[in-house]
């Protein structure tokens, strides 16, 4: 932390520090004059004087003193400022919300470590590229479940994808309801003032719907055109035959198959666009291509706030001015 704040000083007038060539000079008078020095009292024998006390040690405490006054001094001279720089990015930002798979297919490894762990990696460098949008997080399996509202703070946002975990036979039921997790993701960001609001939807599989479903996948892809919601729509899988099979942790299996006509659909029909990615780089090339559709003006600001801190400095040489006077005077006191 000081090390940190010392990074920020700098010096306005900085040639003040010609000034520090008098120390050596002071030290080299200091000391020739010390051995020119005769006693108080002469001595024709000093053999008994064997005893070397405080004084004799510290002696030359009070000159130290004073060196470092005088530094102080001229470190105050060349006026120091502690200089914070910041900066802020203002422009108009776009309504994002996040529409996650977290089913328990996301734990397939055909993509490293597994299709969940990328995704998130992948979600919050992209979260961190958006520095003036509002973005929300939305996951589904069995269910849709909001994780986190439409939000300027990326922050919470980017805690909330970390904190994702498969979520089948958790809070939330088995299966694969892409038409709600999209339905409750245009509910969200419907109610944004943003003029262009997206909504991208990553899933591994294809609607599998229980008995309690609400929103089918059609019914949502018209619930998003009428709120004019582009949807960007990714297929995540290693690119498996539809009869393969891939091994889950916990010994389970897992066929790979994409709805990949509902997801050209939602592209379609919203006017957005459909991905398909097999691997963690292609989920970076996805998000990245998204990142640069969606583009938005963005004016970041820098300024700094410049403190002045010689104050301190001049404050510290009469200090050490008034303990050197105070040392030459009581304990290190010399008989006239």
């Amino acid at each position: 932390m000081i090390y940190d704040w010392f990074q920020n000083i700098k010096f306005l007038w900085p040639e003040n520090f010609i000034f520090l060539a008098i120390i050596p000079f002071l030290i080299w008078d200091h000391f020739s004059k010390g051995n020119l020095r005769q006693g108080t009292f002469l001595l024709s024998d000093t053999s008994q004087i064997k005893h070397i006390g405080f004084k004799t040690y510290f002696r030359h405490l009070p000159f130290i003193l004073r060196l470092i006054a005088i530094t102080c001094l001229i470190m105050a001279l060349a006026r120091p400022q502690h200089i914070t720089k910041n900066s802020r990015s203002i422009g108009e930002g776009i309504d994002i919300v996040l529409c996650l798979d977290v089913s328990g297919s996301m734990a397939a490894r055909d993509i490293h470590p597994n299709r969940l762990q990328a995704a998130k990696d992948v979600a919050i460098e992209f979260v961190k590229n958006r520095p003036v949008d509002r973005i929300g997080l939305v996951v589904f399996s069995g269910e849709s479940f909001t994780k986190c509202p439409i939000t300027p703070d990326k922050k919470t946002v980017i805690e909330q994808i970390k904190s994702l975990e498969i979520r089948d036979g958790g809070y939330l039921e088995r299966g694969t309801l892409i038409g709600e997790g999209l339905a409750m993701s245009v509910n969200r960001i419907s109610k944004g003032s943003a003029k262009s609001r997206v909504v991208i939807l990553l899933t591994d599989g294809k609607e599998e719907a229980p008995a309690t479903r609400i929103i089918d996948p059609n019914s949502a892809i018209e619930i998003a055109k009428a709120n004019n919601v582009k949807v960007y729509a990714i297929g995540m899988g290693g690119g498996l035959e539809d009869t393969g099979e891939q091994l889950v942790p916990g010994g389970g299996l897992v066929r790979d198959y994409i709805d990949e006509e509902l997801l050209q659909k939602i592209e379609k029909e919203t006017g957005g666009k459909y991905y398909r990615a097999t691997d963690k780089a292609s989920l970076q090339a996805v998000y990245a291509d998204i990142d640069k559709l969606e583009k938005n003006k963005v004016e970041i600001i820098n300024y700094k706030d410049t403190k002045e801190v010689f104050t301190p400095l001049v404050l510290a040489a009469l200090g050490w001015l008034f303990l050197e006077v105070l040392l030459r005077f009581t304990i290190f006191k010399k008989f006239p």
